[in-house]
């Protein structure tokens, strides 16, 4: 579903941060990247879904057979890539309901006409254990940490994507809040969906198993494995990996 090979990719006044990073995830597989700060993890989802500010230097991102590099954001949606954000951002003015019709409308071929539009609200904000007056608020204004990580999932579940890329969702969440994140991706796991799962911690990988781990470092996936390498992690911390591939490892 996603091939990335040879990777590089810079920001203005920040040099290179991505340094020839390869990855593939197959159809229904969940991957989860780890790395310590720095190491260019959010940069990568930021690059997969097309952010402005990142310049790709080099390398290549397949998508479903199409180069996702010379694809707009939208289109890339369109496509069915997702991005969960590490910081969502607040939209006075526009209610969470608003935005979700004219996303979901956006990304497919016929538009949902606005009874289907509310039954497939109603039916996700109850898997996300959400009040559908929740629906009526301006988007991510005034939410909590955990309300804006649980309006993100909630947006997942709308779209339906062939493939999420979950930028550090896991972040802030009590262990109550996680569990219903991670219930969201688990209600999407199946023969076509994909996820790419970033994050700093193994918790979230008690609640949502994943077929491989990586582990990135200074801008390239050092080492991959199954799940009992972010057990390793835990135990063990990033000083370990940057002792045993900090040095001369490759992607």
């Amino acid at each position: 579903m996603l091939k990335v090979e040879n990777l590089r990719a810079e920001i203005e006044d920040s040099g290179e941060i991505l340094k020839g990073l390869n990855l593939e995830v197959n159809k229904g597989e969940i991957h989860a990247i780890m790395g310590p700060n720095g190491s260019g993890k959010s940069t990568l989802a930021n690059v997969l879904m097309g952010h402005p500010r990142y310049e790709v230097t080099d390398g290549s991102v397949t998508f479903e057979g199409e180069d996702a590099l010379e694809l707009e954001p939208d289109e890339r949606a369109k496509l069915g890539m997702f991005l969960a954000f590490q910081y969502p951002s607040e939209v006075p003015g526009v209610s969470v309901a608003n935005f979700l019709r004219t996303a979901v409308n956006s990304v497919r071929e016929e538009q949902l006409s606005p009874m289907d539009m509310y039954r497939l609200l109603q039916e996700k904000m109850k898997i996300m254990q959400m009040d559908i007056k929740f629906a009526e608020r301006y988007l991510n204004e005034g939410f909590s940490g955990g309300e804006k990580k649980r309006n993100e999932i909630l947006q997942m579940l709308m779209l339906d994507p062939k493939l999420a890329i979950m930028d550090e969702t896991d972040s802030g969440l009590d262990i109550d809040a996680l569990q219903v994140v991670a219930k969201g991706v688990n209600e999407l796991k199946g023969p076509e969906f994909s996820a790419v799962i970033i994050t700093h911690y193994q918790r979230i990988l008690r609640y949502i198993e994943p077929d491989r781990v990586h582990v990135m470092l200074d801008g390239r996936i050092v080492t991959s494995g199954g799940k009992d390498l972010a057990n390793q992690l835990e135990e063990k911390g990033y000083d370990w990996v940057r002792q045993e591939f900090g040095a001369g490892a490759k992607s």
